[in-house]
């Protein structure tokens, strides 16, 4: 059976009326234990365990951590560190994070501000005159001249924080904030490593392209002897056909090589913020460095030293705040609302003039000014709404959980990243000093094939397969040499460097 019960006073008068089958206290009591039963839940501590031991290689060079945020200076070259910088100024990437993080920035101040006091300054004033028209003019009800209204209100609403909510929403503020921060410090890490990758990849490319016109000048030599021997009768026309082709062939891995070489320099400009320049701007030298020593890592320093990890760290601070946050809006909420304001009023009135034997009435203006204060006390308590919040609540632990295992990814990841950096980087240097010491054999013994044939103690088909390895293992080794060094820049990159950690400390805590 319904019925209606007053259980108290609302907060802009009259009452709060409960109709349902259960009593006022039953609802009390029943959205206590709701509370109670949502405050009980958590989230789950990551699981950050990492293999017992680092199997990549150990490194012999150690940087201090402001050297790791320029890594790229430890290749010594000077037009790699203009471009880096060049790139951090200049680039639309680096413009683009720049903006997001003044977002970020204004974005965590306006969500703290709404956790204050909140009002509104409110104003009005209007005029109004009147005329009489018509009818018989009455002194005592005078109705024509004008009419002033003028009003100021302040009006303030101040929610009193004391069960925390208002505290929770700030640090959930100031966490997303500092999520967006390493977001924005992990792009800058990833800008100044496609600079650097870019830049090795260029001057690979002059390498291989000056591989390739040396090929065209061999071909093209080969084809001057053959063709002579041929007229001279000392050898068939066919090797010098043979040659023929592959001195065509050799002409278009040249084009193609000098195009890519140009797609590859104008990307690097445009990573450097120099998109509008010619490409010649560019320098490609035909050469690379020696990739440097293998860097000392230590597993656990990547969880302080890759942006990644610490925004994933962060973002998972901003879910667990958000759903203790859930659970406070089961809370009633106490809000002050103090008030004050002035108001004045000239309106046509009449003036009364008392004399000996009687009194005298005129028309004039009577003017009326007032001012006002007041303050209110406001409880809401989402009483109807707790099966709602508490099915938000669900959701939000769900979110949680989600950054958790974003976390835990976050740390393999970075873990993997660099375990097998370093061993592929280590392993490409073994590489180079096997291919080096090939492609010297490679290269006397093709030589001692051309002069044989030259002078016709060998034929055509030794000279060239004789060349034709010789060309495989140096083009082996100049890939090798690339390859190393681009492979160092992602071992730096995995390790954590190119961005600036000496001005961002580690929370005192992972969640």
């Amino acid at each position: 059976m319904l019925y209606s019960r007053r259980i108290g006073p609302h907060l802009f008068g009259g009452t709060l009326t409960v109709e349902s089958g259960l009593s006022a206290r039953a609802w009390v009591a029943l959205a206590g234990a709701l509370a109670l039963a949502a405050c009980a839940s958590g989230a789950r501590k990551p699981d950050l365990r990492l293999p017992p031991a680092y199997e990549a290689p150990a490194g012999t060079m150690t940087l201090a951590p402001g050297m790791l945020e320029r890594w790229w200076t430890v290749f010594a070259d000077p037009e790699l560190d203009a471009l880096e910088d060049e790139a951090l100024r200049l680039s639309p990437d680096a413009k683009t994070q720049a903006a997001r993080l003044g977002e970020a920035g204004a974005n965590r101040l306006s969500a703290i501000f709404q956790t204050g006091p909140a009002g509104d300054l409110t104003g009005a004033a209007s005029r109004k005159h009147t005329t009489q028209i018509g009818g018989t003019v009455n002194p005592l009800f005078p109705v024509g001249g004008p009419s002033i209204d003028e009003n100021l209100d302040f009006k303030v609403s101040w929610e009193i924080d004391f069960l925390g909510g208002l505290r929770t929403a700030r640090q959930v503020a100031n966490a997303d904030f500092a999520a967006t921060r390493f977001n924005t410090e992990s792009a800058r890490a990833s800008l100044v490593a496609n600079v650097a990758d870019s830049y090795f990849q260029v001057r690979g490319l002059a390498i291989q392209l000056d591989d390739a016109r040396e090929s065209v000048r061999i071909e093209e030599e080969l084809l001057r002897i053959t063709t002579i021997k041929a007229d001279r009768g000392l050898g068939p026309r066919a090797d010098a056909d043979r040659v023929a082709g592959d001195l065509a062939q050799a002409k278009s891995t040249a084009e193609s090589l000098t195009a890519e070489l140009h797609a590859a320099r104008r990307l690097l400009l445009i990573l450097a913020g120099r998109g509008v320049e010619p490409v010649e701007n560019v320098a490609a030298e035909a050469s690379v460095p020696d990739p440097p020593p293998l860097p000392a890592a230590v597993p656990g320093d990547l969880l302080v030293r890759r942006p990644d990890v610490r925004e994933a760290d962060w973002r998972l601070r901003a879910a667990a705040l958000r759903t203790k946050l859930a659970r406070e809006q089961l809370f009633p909420n106490l809000v002050l609302q103090p008030a004050t304001g002035l108001s004045r009023s000239v309106a046509p009135g009449v003036e009364v003039v008392p004399t000996a034997s009687s009194a005298s009435f005129f028309p004039s203006q009577v003017s009326q000014a007032t001012a006002f204060w007041s303050y209110g006390v406001g409880l809401t308590t989402p009483v109807l709404d707790i099966p709602r919040l508490l099915e938000d609540a669900k959701a939000q632990s769900a979110r949680t959980e989600q950054a958790v295992i974003a976390y835990e990814k976050a740390v393999q990841d970075a873990y993997g990243d660099a375990e097998n950096a370093l061993v592929r980087l280590a392993a490409d240097e073994r590489r180079v000093v096997i291919l080096v010491d090939g492609e010297a054999r490679a290269r006397r013994a093709s030589e001692a094939a051309r002069i044989g044939y030259v002078a016709g103690v060998n034929d055509l088909t030794a000279a060239l397969q004789a060349e034709g390895s010789w060309r495989n293992v140096r083009a082996a080794l100049t890939a090798e040499r690339v390859q190393a060094v681009r492979r160092a820049v992602q071992a730096y990159k995995a390790l954590g460097g190119g961005w600036n950690y000496a001005g961002e400390r580690p929370a005192p805590r992972t969640p």
